[in-house]
């Protein structure tokens, strides 16, 4: 079953902002998700984020300072649809 992976306009905007070695680590995260599902359970530091009222989960799309995280909500799981909500830097993440 193939997922489709949209982002917020806010994610896109702080994409285009991140270092290019983290952004390609993003873009290998959406592939996966893609093909594979919102659970990315390989990805380091990965986990559901609890609190929220939709399916969320975020991974560390590196390690060091600053780490950068990804956020992401599953929004319908009969269309099998991903939404990024987040993309940057770990001390401005919103969980």
């Amino acid at each position: 079953m193939s997922w489709k992976v949209e982002f917020t306009s806010k994610a896109s905007k702080m994409t285009a902002k991140l270092p290019v070695r983290i952004q390609e680590r993003l873009n290998a995260l959406r592939k996966s998700i893609e093909l594979e599902g919102p659970v990315q359970a390989s990805m380091p530091h990965f986990g559901k984020l609890a609190g929220w009222t939709q399916e969320t989960y975020h991974c560390h799309l590196n390690k060091g300072r600053p780490t950068y995280v990804a956020v992401w909500q599953v929004k319908k799981r009969t269309i099998c649809l991903v939404e990024v909500i987040y993309a940057g830097t770990h001390e401005k993440a919103p969980y």
